[in-house]
């Protein structure tokens, strides 16, 4: 089992765990927000299997259907998740609204949800901070949006525990619905970016402006052997980038040097982007501007 199934398999693990007890403490205390986090980290749940599920698949290598691999898969999970927040933000907007309206009876066991929502922060950051390491080392969207599922969840049962002991100290019941919806808000904002985040790759959108830059300046570095580079394009497919660009080089340069060049820029590419497929056409010259050298190329950078 690698990295990242085992992360994946952990997130599961943690958020079936913290269901049954908010949903306990959520029944007993009558508070909407703590039985809004049991809702919130069910959807957590259903990501984490998702996810789990999706790096398994992602990382099966590229076959006679899939030449570019599965690592799309990764992407469709990220929106499938997002996607879940919504529903379930959605759904604890309405339930607020409906206890506001016709307020219930009152809260009970103060002190048992708050404590139950401060041990919900506390596992599902240190899971979180596991899946976003791993994440990053191994570039997963899927992984990614799990982990951002978790954080939300932090933050969000924080806030019903703060908003637990504003209800004791105040009195104030009405307070839970209206924490209830505030967590619902900021969960929103987070799918919004996710989705984006996830969604994106699916219409090979490029490589963020850094990452360009990096790769722009990795090509330049070989500038004294080639004339110029362009059509330069990048997109990501899961955790893998493709990059490819039209290289011009010299007329009277031999196809073995040529192609030595490539393999030169395609290995600094891919050393300074992990999980990096270059593809580069080659051009000649074409500005039969006399003998062109190395070193002579201002001519051609003027095509």
């Amino acid at each position: 089992m690698n990295n990242k199934t085992k992360v994946a398999t952990l997130s599961v693990i943690s958020n079936s765990v913290l269901i049954a007890m908010k949903l306990f403490v959520g029944i007993i205390t009558g508070s909407v927000s703590i039985l809004s986090e049991a809702i919130h980290s069910s959807m957590d749940l259903v990501a984490a299997i998702i996810a789990f599920f999706s790096v398994r698949i992602s990382d099966r290598p590229a076959d006679v259907n899939h030449p570019y691999g599965h690592g799309k898969v990764e992407n469709i999970s990220g929106v499938i998740e997002s996607l879940l927040i919504f529903i379930a933000s959605i759904w604890i907007i309405f339930e607020s609204v409906k206890k506001i309206m016709y307020p219930s009876e009152e809260i009970e066991s103060f002190a048992l949800g708050f404590i139950v929502m401060f041990i919900s922060a506390a596992v599902n950051f240190v899971v979180s901070k596991k899946l976003y390491k791993v994440a990053k080392q191994e570039d997963s969207v899927a992984l990614e949006a799990d982990a951002l599922h978790l954080k939300t969840d932090v933050y969000t049962a924080l806030g019903v525990g703060v908003g637990l002991l504003l209800i004791w100290i105040t009195k104030l019941n009405f307070l839970d619905p209206v924490v209830a919806i505030l967590v619902a808000l900021f969960i929103l904002k987070e799918a919004f970016e996710l989705l984006k985040s996830a969604f994106n790759p699916l219409l090979d959108f490029k490589l963020s402006d850094k990452e360009i830059q990096n790769i722009e300046e990795a090509i330049s570095k070989h500038s004294s052997v080639y004339c110029d580079f362009h059509n330069l394009r990048t997109r990501k497919s899961g955790n893998v980038k493709y990059i490819d660009l039209h290289l011009v080089v010299p007329e009277n340069m031999s196809v073995k040097s040529a192609h030595d060049i490539c393999d030169i820029i395609e290995a600094d590419l891919e050393n300074s982007l992990k999980n990096t497929e270059v593809m580069i056409h080659l051009e000649s010259c074409t500005n039969h501007c006399g003998d062109c050298q190395y070193l002579n190329k201002e001519h051609c950078k003027h095509n």
